[in-house]
């Protein structure tokens, strides 16, 4: 069965002590009330404690011994935010630092050497997803060139991981609206002739995809034309209205402007034509507001928002089944991520832990049921 998660990266946490409160706090609940044995996680692990953990097998131990306790099971880590996730302002931090930086190369193969000892007996691969190599400014031909020899620096490792352990760990890179690799096009033609693919494929985050207004089906077709594969889905929702510029519009997308991350946002013009604004205020007013908007800001799978907004769940259901199709059923790792639950309008400050745990619950069984082959969330 396809290996499903949700992402921690909702959660604060900054240590092991924090991580394993989550476990406790939110997603033992979580399986719970989605009424499964079994739950996967796909863990977020700031850096610092990836590398306490990387360092020290017997804490790797604790964790696999508390997850298994739990009924939890972790196939796949986000290693695309470093720390700080939850800081009062994240915006463009979460870019750094870049793959051009030893510190990232180091963070991946921490994760690495972690996940390899939490993947349950029944993963094929573990996955990791990480950023888009680095905010698209500055970024030169020179840093092209740092950026490969990490990765390559990288391969050789995981590869050496998987002649010793019989499976591989894979890394997942995934574009992002504004970064060097803004679209999944940018990423495939960056990453095809440079990188191994059995140890490096794409991040399908069916949100940037959204933003992107790149035809789904296509996008999924392109990426294995290319010799690459998806390693990971992340199962997410764009915000999107189709009037921009109208009053009522304007009025509920300013609820929407928030200071913790950065919402980026695209309108398709009449041509075809993608334009682009690096955040929701800038959008207000660099762009003409004439045609649809596409706003990076992940809104739960299950729930609509109100008009005159709406959530692009068919570009992930298009994604999904195509990809299906593709590899013969048989999909990668799918992680939901909504990780703005505690900045969305209707939930900010409102519901606490109750909201939130029955908000994931719903997500997953949502997943379940539009995404993935009957039988379970395993």
């Amino acid at each position: 069965m396809t290996p499903l998660s949700y992402c921690t990266n909702v959660h604060p946490a900054e240590d092991l002590a924090g991580v394993l409160a989550q476990l406790d706090r939110y997603a033992e609940p979580v399986r719970r009330l989605v009424g499964v044995d079994v739950l996967g996680l796909g863990l977020w692990l700031p850096a610092a404690l990836a590398g306490e953990l990387a360092a020290d097998p017997s804490l790797r131990t604790k964790l696999r011994a508390e997850l298994d306790a739990r009924g939890l099971e972790v196939y796949t880590l986000n290693a695309f935010p470093y720390g700080g996730f939850h800081d009062d302002v994240v915006k463009h931090s979460v870019y750094r630092p870049e793959w051009t930086d030893e510190a990232r190369l180091r963070y991946t193969v921490d994760c690495a050497t972690v996940l390899a000892d939490l993947l349950p007996d029944s993963a094929t691969y573990g996955s990791i997803s990480t950023l888009p190599l680095a905010w698209r400014t500055p970024w030169s031909t020179s840093d092209d060139e740092v950026a490969t020899a990490a990765l390559t620096s990288l391969t050789a490792t995981l590869d050496r991981m998987a002649a010793e352990r019989g499976r591989p760990i894979r890394l997942a890179v995934e574009p992002e609206p504004g970064c060097v690799l803004d679209t999944v096009a940018d990423a495939v033609a960056w990453l095809a002739p440079r990188v191994d693919p059995r140890y490096i494929g794409l991040c399908l985050d069916t949100c940037h995809l959204a933003v992107s207004f790149a035809d789904p089906a296509d996008t999924v077709a392109e990426i294995y034309r290319s010799g690459l594969e998806v390693v990971k889905v992340q199962a997410s929702a764009a915000l999107q209205v189709e009037n921009p510029d109208t009053g009522p519009a304007r009025l509920a997308l300013a609820d929407f402007t928030e200071p913790r991350y950065l919402h980026q946002v695209r309108e398709r013009t009449s041509t075809g034509e993608v334009l682009a604004a690096d955040d929701l205020p800038q959008a207000m007013t660099e762009l003409p507001g004439r045609n649809p908007w596409r706003v990076h800001f992940h809104v739960p799978l299950h729930a609509r928002p109100a008009a005159p907004l709406s959530a692009t769940t068919d570009v992930l259901r298009t994604a999904v089944t195509t990809l299906a199709s593709t590899v013969d059923g048989v999909l990668p790792h799918v992680e939901v991520e909504t990780y703005t639950w505690s900045v969305l309008p209707e939930t900010a400050g409102n519901g606490g832990d109750t909201a939130l745990i029955r908000g994931i619950a719903a997500e997953l069984r949502w997943a379940v049921a539009n995404l993935l082959e009957p039988g379970g969330v395993r």
